[in-house]
């Protein structure tokens, strides 16, 4: 018999619940879920009790509003004090939700959600740290940015895990402070994810495909097929942690108009547009 029934949640435990709703899809946080489950046996509570939880948290989360999906309402004061305290400070949620675990005698690589692919490590002052240390907060990320997307590359639709990469808008090595923040993540296969990270494609603010004058350029079957034949369609959106404006900007000024050479000037619907050969030129809008 579950023993606390009826017992206000700690804010321990309500650590742990952000942490896990951030890296469930929404439409998976039920209480036959198997993660779920893995939860409600860490802190002693029902399958019911946590997906009810996790419910609260999808009421404060902004793009299930956008989207016209309101969570669980009955939503306690310190629900939505952890969820302020944590939502932008993602370094701190995943350093809290290990201690908890620790504290419960918890395994991490047990408490694992799903199977995990291998990672490219960062670069830069991180590194200086144990492997384990990186692997913590690196699953964070991916496992955040990835159920956001429902598993799927936001550019082709590809589906298999092992291709997947949770591909950081900003690089990790340029911004220290949103390392860990899904909103700086996109779910790409790793073609995709290789061509993004070096300006071959970029992403306008209304999350219209851009690709760079040397792929449109190319000869390449396979390149007009795999890279071209995207430009300027919309990505699919994220069901949780819509990217960023602000780090969409920065990838484009610093990093795709470098492989696009092109004088940014401002639109009035966009804040984003190329000017070439004294043209004014901007993907077609949704």
């Amino acid at each position: 018999m579950n023993q606390k029934y009826g017992v206000e949640w700690t804010r321990d435990e309500l650590i742990l619940a952000l942490y896990y709703y951030c890296q469930i899809p929404f439409a998976r946080t039920k209480a036959n879920n198997p993660d779920v489950i893995r939860l409600a046996s860490i802190i002693g509570r029902s399958p019911s009790s946590v997906a009810r939880k996790l419910g609260n948290f999808g009421a404060f989360d902004p793009v299930l509003a956008k989207r016209g999906i309101s969570g669980l309402t009955h939503y306690s004061k310190m629900d939505r004090a952890v969820w302020g305290e944590f939502t932008d400070n993602w370094e701190a949620l995943v350093r809290e939700s290990q201690r908890v675990l620790s504290s419960l005698g918890v395994n991490r690589r047990a408490e694992s959600l799903w199977d995990e692919s291998p990672l490219r490590l960062p670069t830069g002052e991180t590194e200086r740290r144990t492997v384990g240390v990186q692997r913590v907060y690196q699953d964070f990320f991916r496992r955040s940015v990835l159920s956001g997307y429902e598993f799927a590359c936001c550019v082709c639709g590809a589906d298999l895990p092992s291709l997947l990469v949770a591909s950081h808008i900003i690089p990790w090595a340029v911004d220290k402070q949103h390392r860990l923040n899904p909103e700086n993540g996109l779910c790409l296969c790793a073609l995709h994810d290789r061509a993004y990270d070096s300006g071959v494609l970029g992403i306008d603010d209304h999350l219209i495909l851009l690709v760079s004058r040397e792929a449109r350029r190319s000869r390449s079957e396979f390149v007009k097929t795999a890279i071209v034949e995207f430009a300027d369609k919309p990505l699919r959106p994220p069901r949780r942690f819509f990217p960023r404006v602000e780090f969409l900007k920065w990838h484009f000024q610093n990093i795709f108009a470098r492989q696009t050479p092109a004088r940014l000037t401002r639109g009035r619907n966009s804040d984003i547009m190329l000017v070439e050969n004294g043209t004014q030129s901007r993907p077609q809008s949704r």
